[in-house]
């Protein structure tokens, strides 16, 4: 008789932990989709925010900074070709 009592009362225990449980699972995923939601939310926030911080240069110095990079493409160019003619023609004496 206490075998089986003890029996009933385990399955009892049992189903409430199950029905506590997927009670848990569903809260879980209401709450990760809500989360999903505010997290996008907030990061185009974020987005915005840090965006608003940045500041671009000007069209005056953006000119400014391509006649440079321009200058030091050309300058490094010759000087590279200059090296390798000077090579070149101690590679020819040997």
């Amino acid at each position: 008789m206490k075998k089986e009592k003890t029996k009933k009362q385990d399955d009892v225990k049992e189903t409430k932990k199950v029905t506590k449980k997927d009670t848990k699972k569903d809260k879980k995923k209401v709450t990760k989709k809500e989360d999903k939601k505010e997290n996008k939310e907030s990061l185009w926030k974020q987005i915005k925010k840090e965006m608003s911080k940045v500041h671009f240069p000007s069209r005056k110095d953006m000119i400014k900074y391509s006649i440079a990079t321009i200058f030091f493409v050309i300058f490094f160019a010759i000087y590279f070709y200059v090296i390798e003619l000077i090579m070149a023609f101690i590679r020819s004496l040997i």
